[in-house]
């Protein structure tokens, strides 16, 4: 799904939104904010809930944390953000996110995005080192669709094949250990340290200035992204804290299962609990996402893992099967119809990759964008508050 198509969604959210606050600005209806916020619990609940049925759905080409379906997270991220800034600001005097208790929960969110903008560049990383990885894939399914397969063919897939998993292998034990001394250039060292990233039609070539420092951990940014996360209470509940408290929760778990399913500094310890309660009628369809994505990360980080995402755990495995065959003696009829059958697997495996890693990267950079002019935004609606509070005598 094009990350572009959730703009459609936001003009006709900020259209209606408009209309609506104009009415509360003029008469002060409560009633229009209750319904607004009403809505945007329903639409949250349904984009999550299509999540959840891409990942239960055996014959959807999204399955859970594949690309298609990371990708899928992110847009429905984007429909949430535009709501929720329509919510906030559309026909409303900025006053309003400067008194208590908004100020403190914006600025909590504002102290979140910034979280989320570090895990945004590291998965940025860690998708280039995917990449990477892809194509030395790539490179022994090319080598071992050769008819026949001769000895060249079948060492040259070897050393493509030994080469990705040792990568692997050392990206899990990076991902799971601190090495400060080296990690802010392990990325590059192994994958290529420059990423190319087109914003309009301009092409931005980026490398260790998006490289987060060397002490930064991913486990611990998601920990302090939930810190302090406290669903309203009382009359705050039928008020604007609780569409920032559900942003809040939205933001915190996309940029968890970012981080879950992509190569990402320090994640040992990702907590896999979250501080939500299901039975709210927004976040049934979250959560159960979400216990289906701790399921997977449970039991890949007692293995060890560079990553939940789904093509690239089928990589691992292909090209561990194939290894073993490159070191067998014995090349029966049976032999080959199972190295034809990894090959097309790993074959498949490569093309969703091809396909679908660079969208996905570039999708991610729109979400940092996005998240980089939603806060400059909200900075500025509170700095006019505060201006706007220092003029009354």
């Amino acid at each position: 799904m094009p990350a572009t198509e959730y703009q459609g969604t936001f003009l006709g959210r900020s259209i209606l939104s408009i209309r609506r606050n104009q009415v509360i600005s003029m008469d002060g209806s409560h009633e229009q904010e209750l319904e607004d916020l009403d809505l945007f619990q329903k639409h949250v609940a349904e984009r999550f809930s299509d999540l959840l049925c891409s990942s239960t759905d055996g014959a959807s080409p999204d399955s859970l944390l594949s690309v298609g379906w990371i990708r899928k997270l992110l847009d429905a991220f984007l429909c949430c953000e535009a709501e929720f800034k329509a919510i906030i600001f559309m026909g409303r005097d900025s006053a309003q996110i400067a008194k208590p208790p908004l100020d403190r929960l914006i600025s909590e969110y504002l102290d979140r995005t910034v979280k989320a903008l570090d895990i945004c560049n590291a998965t940025t990383q860690g998708v280039e080192c995917i990449r990477h990885w892809q194509r030395l894939a790539q490179i022994a399914v090319s080598s071992l669709e050769q008819s026949p397969i001769g000895e060249g063919q079948v060492r040259r897939a070897r050393k493509a094949l030994t080469t990705l998993l040792a990568s692997v292998t050392f990206e899990e034990k990076e991902t799971n250990n601190n090495r400060s001394t080296e990690r802010n250039w392990s990325f590059g060292r192994r994958c290529g340290s420059t990423v190319t990233i087109k914003d309009g039609n301009a092409g931005i070539s980026r490398s260790s200035s998006w490289s987060v420092s060397k002490s930064w951990s991913a486990a611990k940014q998601i920990q302090g992204m939930m810190t302090n996360l406290v669903m309203p209470r009382g009359g705050e509940s039928a008020g604007l804290a609780m569409p920032v408290y559900i942003m809040n929760t939205v933001l915190i778990f996309v940029m968890w299962a970012l981080v879950a399913a992509i190569p990402c500094q320090e994640r040992s310890g990702l907590s896999s609990h979250f501080p939500v309660q299901r039975q709210l009628s927004w976040a049934h369809s979250l959560m159960s996402v979400q216990e289906k994505v701790a399921e997977e990360w449970k039991k890949k980080e007692k293995k060890g893992s560079a990553g939940l995402l789904e093509e690239m755990q089928r990589m691992e495995k292909s090209a561990q099967s194939l290894i073993e065959f490159g070191d067998s003696s014995q090349f029966t009829a049976e032999k080959a119809e199972e190295v034809a059958a990894q090959v097309a697997e790993l074959s498949e495996a490569c093309l969703k990759m091809e396909e679908g890693l660079e969208p996905l990267q570039r999708q991610i950079r729109e979400v940092f964008h996005t998240v980089v002019r939603s806060r400059a935004e909200v900075l500025d609606a509170l700095d006019q508050a505060t201006k706007f509070s220092s003029q009354i005598p």
